[in-house]
């Protein structure tokens, strides 16, 4: 299903420097701190969630307190980290761009060196707070996930080939298996299961804001599957990978160990509005506002499959009858039953 990969580095585009733009061309968005801005907080919250998402799907639930946030203040670590070390990479590429110019390291608001010691404490920080309060594995996973995401997708996927995000995604995909391994100190189907469905869902998440800063990518000459392919193509893989994300997340259904059938009824809207979102991209392919509106609920699609999971394994649902005790207890009942 995905294209044989070509890890030449994409020539197509010039690199044209953009360093004389004045700041009423960049982006107006109010600046933080440059020490917070290199975290890249924003992306933190989904990676922590999948992660507790990843608990929910194993055994045992819940977890020990202070095992929980360990895993939680771990991986909020490493993710800093790992955004500290892609900015640090990538500096002079943002600094040619109108979008990533103003950003705190092309700006000379953070000094390199200080960037590199942020990021070498924050990475130091997580493995000691995995190693030592949860297992050296969920350490270990930890550390493959920030790898992945600096080495193999970063440096390397990202500026040779147009499926970098389809194998780039594993850093993504990282975090429920070290929610898994916190809960039970190895994966188990359920948290292969949840990593499936992030590598899954990442292409269709990610090409949907690609369409919309494709000339950025364009510019600097980095080969994005909207770049090299155009949007027609690109809402064809969309709606591929989007399919495949609503037939895994199916499956969910039989990775919980209880709640399963909670978890089933209460992601059919979720899969609906997907669908919907992206056949209307895949009729307006060119048009931003479709891209725009699935790239949004993409973000609140994953959210809210994890908050289906913790919910599914509250102590409520899981003393509940389910759906198929109820129709046994029913059919014994009833007149033909009791014949």
């Amino acid at each position: 299903m995905v294209r044989s990969l070509n890890l030449v580095p994409y020539q197509g585009a010039p690199a044209t420097p953009q360093a004389s733009l004045s700041p009423q061309t960049a982006s107006p968005r109010p600046q933080l701190p440059a020490w917070l801005e290199v975290l890249k907080p924003r992306l933190i919250p989904l990676l922590l969630a999948t992660t507790v998402g990843g608990m929910a799907v194993a055994e045992p639930w819940p977890l020990a307190p202070v095992r929980f946030l360990a895993t939680l203040v771990g991986g909020a670590l490493a993710a800093a980290a790992s955004g500290v070390l892609n900015c640090l990479w990538e500096q002079d590429l943002d600094a040619r761009m109108v979008r990533t110019s103003r950003r705190a390291l092309p700006s000379g608001r953070l000094a390199q060196h200080q960037a590199l010691a942020l990021a070498i404490g924050l990475t130091s920080a997580s493995v000691l707070v995995l190693t030592l309060l949860v297992n050296p594995l969920a350490a270990a996973l930890t550390l493959i996930g920030l790898c992945s995401y600096v080495l193999l997708y970063t440096a390397w996927l990202k500026p040779r080939t147009s499926q970098n995000i389809v194998i780039g995604g594993l850093a993504g995909a990282i975090p429920p298996l070290v929610g898994a391994v916190a809960a039970s100190a190895h994966p188990g189907w359920g948290g292969l299961w949840l990593f499936s469905l992030v590598m899954l869902w990442t292409p269709a998440h990610f090409w949907s804001l690609a369409l919309l800063l494709r000339e950025d990518y364009r510019s600097v000459g980095i080969p994005m599957l909207p770049v090299v392919k155009g949007a027609e193509v690109t809402t064809h893989w969309i709606r591929v990978y989007g399919l495949l994300t609503v037939g895994m997340s199916f499956l969910g259904i039989l990775a919980l160990p209880t709640g399963g059938w909670l978890y089933g009824i209460l992601i059919l809207p979720f899969n609906a509005r997907l669908l919907q979102l992206v056949g209307r991209l895949r009729r307006q392919p060119e048009e931003p506002q479709p891209a725009r509106s699935l790239f949004r609920w993409s973000i609140l699609y994953l959210f809210g499959v994890c908050l289906l999971l913790v919910l599914s394994r509250t102590p409520l649902v899981t003393a509940s009858v389910t759906p198929l005790e109820l129709l046994r207890i029913l059919s014994l009942n009833s007149p033909l039953g009791a014949a």
